[in-house]
């Protein structure tokens, strides 16, 4: 007899088929309730800012992660970051949530594409059974491990007696000694890194941080290996050596114990460490003005010892397995017939064939994975996932067609709903529709952004969202037509020889005071054309990609410069210094330092965030809270959307002509519903793209190049970004974009299409002309793409 509960033949547990959420709160979001079907494709929708991310990954993808966190022991937890729980009432239903976002695959310059996935384990591995001549364990191949030799007497109990013999120890790593496995070697400027006319006590040392009375400057001067009085260019070969290169040594300065180390070593520990990208900007240029990369002469940039590079498997070494193209690389694959290795060989083809599915077999496995973009480590993450053995686990995607080309949406669509019919639940933020319409159900936040969001405005099908009357049903089925008449210029910008990456010798016109729109699948040269023939002039303002790094503390009105004259302007108002108006300086809370919450640690457990009492979350003195400005607070300044603010500060009793400049930037670029004080840590990988153009749009330059300036965008807002850069070519400025939204390459004077395939498959111009004539002719993908569009 079955003791199972059962209601009209159903199984009490197959009844729970929803994620059911309660009184949602968290960030913009009006204590809204909503029933998400499991195991169905969801797609999320809404203006930028209507609060989709709020409900998706900060409620119920948050509230998920902390409760698996609550399953390990609190010594664990005591490792892991701290989740709150979410500002909701009642969550029901959840799942094993796994996030699949934009952000980088980290900035190790040690991670490649086939350390961030299984691929290069799986190699390594496959080289250390099949390679010849054998040369050891897989670690013998992995640009990691160092080959470390050594010798010496050994104790140990034998038969209760103490016994010593001597042992030889041999690690054999495939590391390149002379890089230590980075591919690239650096090389120093010496006169970036002092100045030899003066002493220590003059700060002879131009290191950022290093001044005379810095705590590093002390330990120099404090060291005892120099006169402190005698310019640098007088000191003697070994002082001049322990200056420069004297290994770590434990000294004391100031009656502490510290280490010493000369300048060349503890620049690259301390900095060259790190990822380019992740430095602060003055560290950044100080690397930049200091330090040459040059190609690892001995490894030649594979990264890999002589000994590693040795071993092959038919006539290929791991490092020139490494530097193939992904889709190269599973066809070489299929060719191993070794019984002996076959299952991982089928193993690892079936991930290079994801690769290749997903529209990134022009990557290789040995690509820095610092350098991918947004969308491309997406996709990369996504192929952990393919393989997986977990069903019912909830997958959490957001915006998965940024960067992807049109032909590439198709593919990204297929792999989505392999997902799903797998059993689970995929819950997906997007803007494009091509993906929208594959949803079995969709959500639709707003009506607007920001407080003026929050709100479920629909919920149904997709089919019954497009005859909606929501901002996202009004303009799913929008379509641009190409443009009667285009710009002309008889200017144009020569390139000529180009062969970045896989461009293949490239010679094309880029014409200048047009908009200019740049096209191609995933990895066919756009960005290498941009940043290796474009970015060199004097007269371009590149605005790409890469991230906007930012702590808690940062936000709009400090990345962008406005609060310096916000501040300057509460100051003059007030007869008072400006720094009383940085929550980061003199103005700051004294029991939160600025940070407006206190961490408290719990020991082992995970430390708790809580809103500070004493100045309840406005991170100011209450003093300072007391002067005010245009009738407004510091922290009610702070409090403002953008388009608030750019209202407030064009007032007559509140002017301030710098900071309204920036703000009405700010609007253009959409981004009016943002708060101006809000941690950049809460803005999406393209708010952040946007903030960027919006302060770069200030910048002197006759050539603006903009990567996927649509990222993040609503179908409502296209049309915004269509207007605004119009305006920048009317104003007199060239526009070239690189693009993937057809509503963008109809809009455009003139488009380059790159291709016809990626990687070796791409990299020349398959197409130069009007839209009207990509449509017409249909020569590429792309205008077959286009034309499909625009119905034509």
């Amino acid at each position: 007899m079955s003791t199972e509960s059962s209601e009209n033949g159903i199984a009490a547990a197959d009844r729970h088929d929803t994620i059911r959420v309660v009184g949602a709160r968290e960030n913009n979001l009006k204590n809204i309730s909503v029933e998400i079907p499991k195991r169905r494709l969801t797609v999320f929708t809404g203006v930028s800012g209507s609060g989709k991310s709020s409900l998706v990954f900060s409620t119920i993808a948050a509230e998920s992660q902390r409760m698996i966190n609550e399953t390990y022991s609190s010594f664990v937890q005591g490792f892991m970051p701290n989740l709150p729980r979410p500002d909701v009432d009642v969550l029901e239903g959840l799942t094993t949530a796994i996030i699949v976002n934009q952000e980088r695959i980290g900035s190790d310059p040690r991670s490649t594409v086939g350390t961030a996935t299984d691929t290069g384990a799986m190699l390594r591995i496959l080289f250390s059974r099949l390679g010849d001549p054998h040369i050891g364990s897989p670690q013998a191949f992995s640009f990691n491990v160092a080959s470390i030799s050594g010798a010496g007497a050994v104790a140990f109990e034998r038969g209760g007696k103490t016994v010593k013999e001597r042992r030889d120890f041999n690690i054999v790593g495939g590391m390149c000694p002379r890089c230590e496995g980075r591919g690239q070697v650096s090389d120093f400027d010496l006169t970036a890194l002092f100045d030899e006319t003066k002493s220590l006590n003059e700060s002879a040392l131009l290191v950022p941080g290093y001044t005379a009375d810095s705590w590093y400057g002390r330990i120099y001067r404090g060291s005892g290996y120099f006169n402190n009085d005698k310019p640098i260019k007088d000191f003697s070969t070994k002082q001049r050596d322990d200056l420069l290169y004297k290994p770590a040594t434990r000294i004391k300065v100031e009656g502490v114990n510290v280490w010493y180390e000369g300048l060349i070593p503890k620049i690259q520990n301390s900095m060259l460490s790190k990822d380019r990208e992740a430095m602060q900007p003055h560290i950044r240029r100080f690397v930049d003005s200091a330090i040459t990369f040059d190609t690892c002469p001995e490894c030649e940039g594979t990264r890999l010892s002589d000994t590693a590079r040795s071993s092959q498997i038919r006539g290929l070494s791991i490092a020139d397995v490494n530097a193939m193209q992904i889709s190269d690389l599973a066809e070489w694959m299929r060719q191993l017939d070794e019984p002996s290795v076959a299952p991982l060989v089928t193993a690892l083809s079936e991930t290079l064939d994801a690769f290749v599915t997903i529209g990134l077999g022009y990557l290789s496995l040995g690509r820095p994975a610092g350098t991918l973009s947004g969308g491309e480590a997406q996709r990369t993450k996504m192929i952990r996932h393919l393989g997986s053995s977990l069903t019912d686990v909830t997958y959490v995607f957001d915006e998965p067609s940024i960067g992807l080309h049109p032909h590439d949406v198709a593919r990204m669509n297929t792999l989505l709903v392999q997902l799903r019919d797998k059993g689970n639940t995929v819950l997906v933020v997007e803007h494009k529709p091509e993906l929208i319409g594959i949803a079995d159900h969709a959500v639709d936040l707003g009506p607007l952004a920001g407080t003026e969001g929050g709100t479920i405005m629909f919920e149904g099908t997709v089919d019954d969202l497009r005859t909606s009357d929501t901002v996202t049903g009004r303009h799913l089925d929008d379509r641009s037509r190409v443009k009667d008449t285009v710009r002309k210029s008889p200017d144009a910008l020569e390139i000529r020889g180009a062969s970045t990456n896989n461009l293949q010798n490239v010679d094309v016109d880029i014409p200048l005071g047009v908009l200019c729109v740049l096209t191609g699948v995933a990895g066919s040269g756009k960005s290498s054309l941009v940043t290796g023939s474009l970015a060199k002039h004097d007269d371009v303002v590149l605005v790409d990609q890469q991230p906007i790094k930012g702590s808690r503390r940062s936000n709009p009105a400090t990345y962008s410069g406005m609060l310096e004259p916000i501040r300057k302007a509460f100051a003059k108002a007030n007869g008072v210094k400006p720094g009383l108006f940085s929550a980061n300086s003199e103005g700051a809370c004294p029991l939160c330092n600025g940070a407006g919450v206190i961490f408290t640690d719990l020991g082992v457990m995970a430390s708790v965030e809580s809103t500070c009492e004493l100045c309840e979350g406005k991170r100011f003195q209450a003093d300072v809270l007391e002067y005010l400005f245009g009738g407004k607070n510091i922290s009610e300044v702070l409090q403002m959307s953008v388009t608030q603010a750019a209202e407030f500060f064009a007032r007559d009793d509140a002017k301030v002509p710098a900071a309204h400049k920036i703000l009405e930037r700010m609007v253009d670029v959409g981004l009016g519903y943002l708060t101006i004080g809000q941690p950049l840590t809460t803005l999406s990988g393209g708010e952040r793209q946007r903030l960027k153009l919006a302060i770069q749009l200030g910048d002197k330059g006759g050539i603006l190049v903009l990567d996927e300036p649509t990222t993040g965008l609503h179908l409502a807002d296209v049309e915004n970004m269509l207007a605004l850069l119009d305006r920048l070519v009317d104003s007199g400025k060239s526009v070239i974009v690189i693009e993937h939204h057809q509503a963008v390459m109809a809009h455009g004077d003139w488009i380059i299409d790159l291709g016809p395939g990626a990687g070796h498959d791409g990299g020349r111009v398959v197409f130069e002309g009007t839209p009207a004539d990509l449509v017409a002719q249909k020569p590429t993908l792309t205008g077959e793409h286009l034309a499909e569009y625009v119905q034509a």
